[in-house]
């Protein structure tokens, strides 16, 4: 058996996902991603290979300890991908939208593939067929739009997500869950349909933490996997190391 750890260093959340050969076992979710807590799960798993997604500024030293352990790649502008990049500046690509365009072409090779994830923004991401990613499109997250409301306003609260909620709001809260919610799941019906206009037959996939309170209200027929930024980064370790 061969144990892989991939590390997805996001704006919200440090995680990490423990795989043995492809089966995903776990997620480990980090409260604090410093060298004692990376060290303690390398130890208890004893990983033969690891591989780091980082979207923040993280503590160079966790690279080294990645490195002294394991056969260690960090995914970068030199990893070699399963698709090609035809659009400007390829290399300020996000770690997070390269590991799910991988999970995508892996998944549905040979086809158009539409990625949509829910984190701190939300990502549009499309590959064509010939697996060349040609971009898409970023717009603020359920959070983001949440706390923005909340810190450029005088009066109105800071609310926490939740699935219960009318169309029409009766106080102020319920009115900001129907807004941000309903207003972000008919946002990405709209954009399924722009490309519906341009490309005929796609996959969209829906990934992220949020995915639970947006699935519900979405109209298109979609493939909801909350793992699928770690099935990404799997292939490309396996692909790198």
């Amino acid at each position: 058996m061969s144990t892989s750890i991939c590390f997805d260093f996001g704006n919200t959340r440090l995680k990490a996902a423990i795989f043995i050969n492809k089966d995903l076992q776990k997620v480990h979710v980090f409260e604090q991603a410093n060298i004692e807590s990376i060290t303690a799960l390398l130890q208890a798993w004893k990983p033969e290979k690891t591989i780091l997604a980082s979207v923040i500024h993280h503590d160079k030293e966790i690279e080294t300890l990645l490195a002294q352990n394991s056969k260690f790649h960090l995914l970068g502008p030199k990893t070699h991908l399963s698709f090609t990049t035809p659009v400007g500046k390829p290399e300020t690509i996000g770690a997070d939208r390269i590991a799910l365009i991988t999970a995508a072409v892996d998944q549905f090779p040979n086809q158009h593939n539409l990625v949509i994830a829910l984190g701190s923004c939300i990502t549009y991401n499309f590959v064509n067929k010939q697996h060349e990613f040609l971009g898409g499109s970023i717009s603020p997250g359920m959070q983001m739009r949440f706390k923005s409301m909340h810190d450029l306003t005088a009066l109105l609260p800071m609310v926490e997500a939740s699935s219960e909620f009318p169309l029409i709001g009766y106080d102020t809260k319920t009115n900001l869950l129907s807004g941000v919610i309903l207003g972000i799941a008919a946002e990405i019906d709209g954009i399924i349909a722009a490309y519906e206009q341009k490309f005929a037959n796609f996959n969209v996939l829906l990934t992220g933490g949020d995915i639970c309170y947006f699935a519900p209200h979405l109209k298109k027929r979609i493939f909801a996997d909350q793992n699928l930024i770690f099935k990404g980064l799997y292939a490309i370790c396996e692909k790198n190391n």
